[in-house]
């Protein structure tokens, strides 16, 4: 699995108008991808590593400060741009694949203590963050 990791001082998710997941206090948000190969293990590895990124203000965690995260499937992380100027999508794994380990990844963060917001998985999204540092980071399992 792949995250592209931002640290923000709110972000939030709109799908037709609606948004369907915020956080408006300082914390993470998570654009996700997952390919193949992945596993529910690599999943669980990934949302240990998310809850104990010492990112935050002061080198916190989430797991420090009780910060939310927002998480948003995002198969382009899996894109491949080497050839042409047209990405190719052939890495990242198609929906009954990837959405059972999106939720797995929203599932072990909650069971690790955490708040968690999400986006819709595969639908159009619009995403809003106030990039705090900035800070991203890109995060592979």
């Amino acid at each position: 699995m792949r995250a592209v990791v931002q640290r923000v001082t709110s972000a939030s998710v709109i799908v037709d108008g609606r948004t369907v997941g915020a956080i408006d206090t300082p914390g993470l948000l998570v654009l996700a991808g997952v390919t193949h190969t992945d596993t529910p293990a690599e999943a669980r590895k990934l949302a240990t590593k998310l809850w104990g990124l010492r990112i935050l203000d002061g080198e916190k965690s989430c797991s420090d400060t009780a910060a939310p995260l927002l998480v948003v499937s995002q198969f382009t992380l899996y894109g491949d741009t080497r050839k042409g100027r047209r990405p190719t999508w052939q890495s990242a794994a198609p929906g009954p694949i990837a959405e059972p380990l999106i939720e797995t990844l929203i599932t072990e963060l909650r069971t690790l203590g955490a708040h968690v917001e999400t986006g819709l998985f595969g639908a159009d999204m619009k995403v809003h963050l106030v990039n705090d540092g900035p800070i991203t980071l890109i995060v592979e399992v």
